[in-house]
């Protein structure tokens, strides 16, 4: 008989201590770490040939940070990230941050949530059942071939009805715009996907299209423009925000011709400095930086001029990037403070796609038009649930009812 009189309640958490589950997170453990430690080797080698004066590497790995434990399906699973150091002066330092692992990830996204990102990021179908064993043991249920086939089948059930849905009973003053590549996978080099999000009437922000096109074509955003106006928006939104480079500007002058056009800022920043040697890439995004940040729009302009003056001599491409969208990049002076740091940037759509869509070498087996949209819309709308409503939603009906606003402040108007 046993002297062991206590009675075991459950975990609170939900996960049990089994050792089964206790396997599952060893193994979700070791497949994560060897990711990160492959995407660290690949960093590692394409700085190999960089020395210094002395002939040491430049960069060399320094140890691991903190352990930290991610949550997910299966309970935490603790994970630990090798650091590196770069051993050359100056600013401009070289850090290593796992794509699979961002310093902001806590929670595991759900397992509807990870495939459309493995899709996209380059796994292919074929390796699915394999990645997913070695995530969750091979006798996994619910995870086959069959089943993936059927989820997106589901998906592109769900975007079809999606993109389809009246928008006539919604007000949208801003809208965010922007083509998203994803050149290991899409079928045609220069095909994207076109995105617009909204920010409606009550601050809260919404995917209102994506479909695919070309980037640069103003037929392809004309085509995405019409079709939201025969949707129901009816009413020229008040503010667009985005890329100087997209053929968008040309089809919003057509179908929406009240809407203020506003460049985005993190776009600029990056085409500017693109255009410009390493060595002075720090110090010029500061004097960007002071041009957005200013406080009022005069202050920005003397920050633009000083810029012009600064580099224009000898980065005259660069500074031409900068000042031939001037006044579209100032245009949020005239709009409420307090929304000034959402309508500066194309944030929203940027955010969400940052992930995947700046890998360039290109995986076998590119998707279909059907399977690249459907991944697509379920990371927005995965996305769409953790945006934030606006600030300053006591300002909107301000900006409505066309309120001028001066270096973000509402401006008195005159006795009649």
């Amino acid at each position: 008989m046993s002297d062991d009189t206590i009675t075991k309640l459950p975990d609170p958490s939900g996960f049990g201590s089994d050792p089964f589950t206790a396997v599952l997170r060893d193994g979700a453990r070791k497949l994560i770490e060897q990711a990160i430690h492959a995407e660290l080797a690949a960093l590692m080698t394409a700085f190999a040939a960089e020395k210094l004066e002395d002939g040491r590497a430049r960069l060399v790995r320094h140890g691991y940070l903190p352990e930290r434990e991610v949550m997910t399906g299966i309970g935490p699973v603790p994970v630990t990230v090798p650091r590196i150091r770069d051993r050359k002066p100056g600013a401009d330092k070289i850090t290593f941050t796992p794509s699979i692992l961002p310093r902001y990830l806590r929670k595991a996204k759900s397992v509807e949530e990870v495939l459309p990102w493995l899709y996209l990021k380059g796994l292919s179908s074929g390796d699915f059942s394999e990645a997913l064993a070695a995530l969750l043991g091979p006798n996994a249920k619910g995870l086959s071939a069959t089943t993936i086939t059927r989820l997106k089948a589901d998906w592109w059930s769900e975007y079809e009805a999606w993109e389809k849905r009246d928008l006539g009973a919604r007000r949208f003053l801003y809208i965010w715009a922007d083509g998203v590549y994803f050149k290991p996978r899409m079928a045609e080099e220069k095909q994207c996907v076109l995105v617009i999000v909204g920010a409606d009437e009550y601050g809260r922000k919404e995917l209102l299209a994506m479909t695919d096109g070309f980037r640069e074509s103003t037929q392809s955003w004309r085509e995405v423009l019409l079709d939201l106006k025969r949707r129901g928006l009816k009413q020229d939104p008040k503010l667009a925000i985005g890329d100087g480079a997209l053929g968008f500007w040309a089809a919003l002058r057509e179908v929406f011709p009240t809407t203020r056009e506003q460049r985005c800022w993190l776009h600029k920043t990056m085409n500017v400095l693109n255009a410009m040697p390493k060595s002075v890439q720090a110090k010029a995004k500061a004097h960007l930086h002071d041009i957005w940040q200013a406080d009022t729009k005069a202050e920005a302009n003397a920050a633009f001029d000083f810029f012009v003056e600064a580099y224009g001599v000898k980065w005259d491409k660069a500074v031409a990037k900068l000042v031939k969208d001037r006044d579209a990049l100032l245009t949020f002076y005239d709009f409420p403070a307090e929304h000034w740091k959402h309508i500066r940037t194309s944030n929203p759509i940027e955010s969400t796609f940052a992930t995947v869509r700046h890998r360039t070498k290109r995986t076998k087996g590119c998707l279909s038009r059907k399977t690249g949209l459907a991944m697509a819309f379920r990371l927005m709308m995965s996305a769409q649930k953790k945006w934030r409503k606006l600030d300053g939603r006591n300002r909107l009906p301000e900006v409505i009812s066309g309120v001028e606003f001066r270096d973000g402040v509402r401006q008195l108007q005159a006795a009649a």
